[in-house]
């Protein structure tokens, strides 16, 4: 019987090239790279969720719109569309993609959210989590 011992990316394999970029950018050449896939497809997640509607050009329905929530009457309710709302574009827009959790902590006092996600990477069954704070 087979096994797959290991899930690789044949890219992944030559650890001197680059295969995008990630977040800050402000590295020493501007961008900061990139060699695994698994980073750049959270350098992927974190672009995707940190782009408004609208804000893509030529691909207006990308993005998850987070920053309009700061300006949005929270409830649970709305939180439970929300997380709903984002789980499915994030499976629609990342296939390779499983949510495990997503979960918002609301400080309204401060107009501050911590957005935080959970998830898993199929192919690897890598988990990893991005925390972002809107304010």
């Amino acid at each position: 019987m087979a096994q797959i011992i290991q899930n690789k990316y044949p890219i992944d394999l030559n650890a001197r090239k680059a295969i995008g970029f990630g977040f800050p950018i402000n590295g020493d050449a501007v961008f900061v790279p990139t060699y695994q896939t698994r980073d750049q497809i959270k350098a992927n997640l974190v672009n995707y969720l940190l782009t408004n509607k609208g804000e893509r050009v030529f691909n207006p329905n990308f993005g998850a719109d987070l920053r309009s929530l700061l300006f949005e009457n929270i409830t649970d309710s709305t939180l439970e569309e929300l997380k709903f709302y984002i789980e499915s574009n994030i499976t629609t827009n990342f296939p390779q993609i499983t949510v495990k959790q997503i979960e918002f902590q609301n400080t309204p006092d401060e107009n501050v959210i911590n957005f935080v996600l959970s998830y898993e990477i199929v192919l690897f069954g890598v988990t990893d989590e991005i925390n972002i704070e809107l304010q």
